[in-house]
């Protein structure tokens, strides 16, 4: 894999999606429609969606695509594939809270190794670069050329003080539970992907998530999460989180930054 080509790709696609969700974000009003799965789905999804699949499908057409909105998709298998979420976060932007995102990542050996996550209502840029490290580039963004950057790092844990960061639409008692476990100095909530974003800049330490998710929307932010020293586990047994599973759904996990002591479920 050209890994410098396909982060160019993954960004630029990103921005050309973040545009037309923008374009439905700004409107006065748009549909919202119910899947299958009672999840949310907008005309910004589609379109989104149809950007980056045909972007990617142009420039990698010998890597497997997994997409959360075409279906058909869902029954690859294998350890190997290029995986996006058009719009994560939907119950953000149909509430005008401006945290979702644009996912797109490569997953190699069931290890998401690069990602693109792109909050275009927040102007925050997050991916990895060709080696594999996370970096934030500051707007505003060229399509075509990848402007200033700064290298991310997870914070260096106080583990007498977490900042734990947790889902604005997903919270439950669970959470709150486990997250009592600890000896947090703060709390922040936050939508989509960027949670994982905030754990590789240092702006938080810790993120439990004790609900359903699928590897679409997690895959770009554990690489960028990876690319910053940080890691994903799952919640049972605090093994790596894997790709690639059966029907893309992730169990219960937990992002962090490495030097969290983790507590027992």
């Amino acid at each position: 894999m050209d890994y410098q080509r396909l982060v160019a790709v993954m960004r630029r696609l990103s921005l050309e999606a973040g545009d037309a969700i923008m374009a439905v974000y700004a409107s006065e009003d748009f549909d919202v429609r119910v899947k299958s799965d009672d999840s949310p789905v907008t005309q910004a999804d589609e379109t989104a969606d149809a950007i980056i699949s045909a972007g990617l499908r142009a420039a990698f057409p010998d890597v497997p695509l997994v997409t959360e909105e075409q279906s058909a998709t869902h029954s690859l298998e294998g350890d190997t594939f290029l995986i996006v979420d058009p719009l994560d976060g939907t119950k953000e932007f149909v509430n005008r809270r401006g945290d979702f995102t644009v996912n797109i990542a490569l997953v190699e050996g069931g290890i998401p190794t690069r990602g693109v996550v792109y909050a275009p209502a927040r102007e925050r840029m997050f991916f990895t670069d060709a080696q594999g490290r996370a970096v934030e580039e500051a707007g505003p963004f060229d399509k075509e050329r990848i402007g200033k950057t700064r290298a991310v790092f997870v914070s260096d844990v106080d583990n007498s003080a977490l900042m734990v960061v947790a889902s604005k639409s997903h919270r439950d008692q669970a959470t709150d539970d486990y997250i009592a476990k600890y000896a947090v100095r703060d709390m922040t909530s936050a939508g989509s992907s960027l949670k994982f974003c905030l754990i590789a800049t240092g702006e938080a330490d810790l993120y439990p998530r004790l609900g359903r998710t699928m590897e679409w929307d997690t895959a770009a932010g554990d690489a960028v999460l990876r690319g910053a020293g940080g890691s994903v586990v799952r919640f049972d047994d605090h093994m790596p989180l894997i790709y690639g599973k059966p029907n893309f759904e992730n169990p219960f996990f937990i992002a962090l930054s490495p030097g969290v002591e983790l507590k027992a479920p």
